[in-house]
């Protein structure tokens, strides 16, 4: 009997748990509510070149999660002199790392959503899995699967205190754009949907949604307001790369406990 249940019955590992219910959701891993609002997306194409970002991958994985490593304990010297100038480089240098480095490893890993490869592109990647096992493998020190099995609120106050969240519902892509502009500047955000997670990039005023995509079956990078999987009747963000506190974390080499 509890083999039976444990079979047909699994919690949304990939954080796409509804946001609009405090509960936890119990679902089919054949009926989620990725798989059911699923649908092909739109043309989308991004200039790479214009936008001053590496889409190919280059150089082995394994070297750049090494060097991470090493550089942190350079910047980990390097805060006991200057916090502030510190923490100012670290965050540029973690916007790249990601961005440029990590992520393009990641393109075209297949999505499913019990996956949770920690390679990219062997194996498939659930939406929550994408972030927890990049943010990892940049070197926050954290458990990957017990993020990635939380909903998006809770992996947002994983990153930052609730108080600091910027929670929106029932908004328009417009205006949405524009309230993120009025209070972030350019950067990689974190952002729980009603169904699923993922990054959103700011750049010269344009939001990308960089995710593991139900809805193209992979790991892309589009923009957000033509993007199916990015509509939603809520919106909960997170910082990352301007999160002075969270890189901070990253400095220190501080566990980061995920919120539940």
């Amino acid at each position: 009997m509890t083999r039976t249940i444990l079979l047909i019955i699994c919690v949304f590992c990939c954080a796409c748990a509804n946001e609009r219910s405090n509960t936890s959701t119990v679902v089919s891993t054949t009926k989620t509510s990725e798989i059911v609002s699923k649908s092909s997306s739109n043309s989308n194409t991004i200039d790479a070149t214009q936008l001053k970002i590496n889409r190919k991958p280059k150089g082995n994985y394994n070297t750049i999660k090494q060097t991470i490593a090493t550089d942190r304990a350079y910047f980990a010297k390097q805060f006991k002199q200057n916090k502030q100038k510190t923490i100012d480089s670290a965050s540029s240098y973690l916007y790249n790392k990601l961005l440029n480095e990590i992520v393009p490893h990641w393109y075209g890993t297949p999505w499913d959503f019990n996956g949770h490869t920690n390679i990219p592109n062997e194996g498939e990647i659930a939406c929550g899995y994408f972030v927890s096992t990049t943010l990892k493998h940049l070197g926050f020190r954290l458990n990957r699967y017990k993020m990635a099995q939380e909903g998006g609120t809770n992996e947002a106050i994983t990153l930052q205190p609730r108080a600091e969240l910027k929670i929106y519902r029932n908004i328009s892509q417009t205006a949405l754009k524009t309230k993120l502009n009025n209070v972030y500047k350019d950067g990689i955000y974190f952002v729980g949907l009603s169904n699923h997670v993922g990054y959103v990039l700011i750049k010269n005023k344009e939001l990308y949604f960089l995710h593991s995509s139900y809805c193209d079956n992979k790991v892309i990078l589009e923009k957000a307001e033509t993007s199916p999987c990015f509509q939603s009747d809520i919106y909960v963000f997170a910082e990352i790369t301007t999160n002075r506190k969270l890189i901070q974390k990253w400095i220190q080499n501080t566990p980061i406990p995920i919120h539940k």
